[in-house]
């Protein structure tokens, strides 16, 4: 960039299996018995540093309910925005504006964006599904500090989640033309015992045509959420 910062302008994607699970899993069966392998869940070896995610007991009970109703309860099921973390390693690209006074993030997943702000605002006025992100450069590294997140969001499918007080701290580093390295630094005191960490390549769309589609999944949950109030046709 003129600015002498690397250039993140580009189309990214994660291609591991964190949206369904952010720690090691074996493959598994899906939810629903109708859609045969085509619903059944990938296994991965995990992205979470250490392992294992660091819950509270009374946290960690809470995980394991939410993974027996994940069908139902994951936020996603109903098009809600993902969040932070969680938005940068759904199965969908993401794309970075760049320039030198101005930082954007645009999501294919239901048209989520994140405004980056170069200079603190000060404290996030309320919680937000995506939060306020705060950026900085730590030499060739963009840090972005991510407060003001709505509790309602999770990590991934199986059912890891946090309260109101989750601060992420997210570190992009781009390690070669088409490969960013990523962390966040997971810190929630109501729900883990101490920060945690993920860590994932990120990879460039290098296609040609390469850009974000429209996945607007509002329509596709409408009667998920709001079937049982449809009239029914009298028989």
């Amino acid at each position: 960039m003129p600015d002498g910062k690397p250039n993140l302008n580009g189309i990214w994607q994660a291609m591991n299996t964190a949206n369904w699970d952010l720690q090691a899993h074996a493959a598994r069966p899906g939810l629903v018995v109708e859609l045969g392998a085509m619903g059944a869940e990938p296994g991965g070896p995990g992205v979470v540093e250490g392992g294992e995610i660091p819950y509270l007991p009374a946290a960690l009970a809470q995980k394991k309910a939410n993974f027996e109703h994940r069908l139902t309860d994951d936020p996603a099921v109903k098009c809600y925005l993902p969040g932070v973390p969680r938005a940068t390693y759904m199965p969908y690209p993401f794309q970075i504006f760049e320039s030198e006074k101005a930082i954007f993030f645009a999501y294919e997943y239901d048209g989520a964006v994140r405004n980056i702000y170069l200079k603190d605002p000060g404290p996030a006025p309320d919680n937000f599904w995506m939060g306020q992100s705060v950026g900085h450069w730590d030499g060739d590294t963009l840090v972005l500090d991510v407060t003001g997140l709505d509790e309602r969001t999770w990590l991934d499918r199986a059912g890891d989640f946090h309260s109101d007080a989750l601060h992420v701290i997210e570190r992009y580093t781009l390690v070669s033309q088409n490969i960013l390295n990523y962390e966040a630094t997971v810190e929630d005191p109501k729900v883990f015992s101490r920060p945690w960490k993920i860590q994932m390549p990120l990879y460039r769309h290098v296609e040609k045509n390469a850009r974000l589609m429209e996945f607007k999944c509002v329509e596709f949950a409408e009667d998920l959420i709001y079937g049982k109030f449809t009239k029914k046709p009298e028989k």
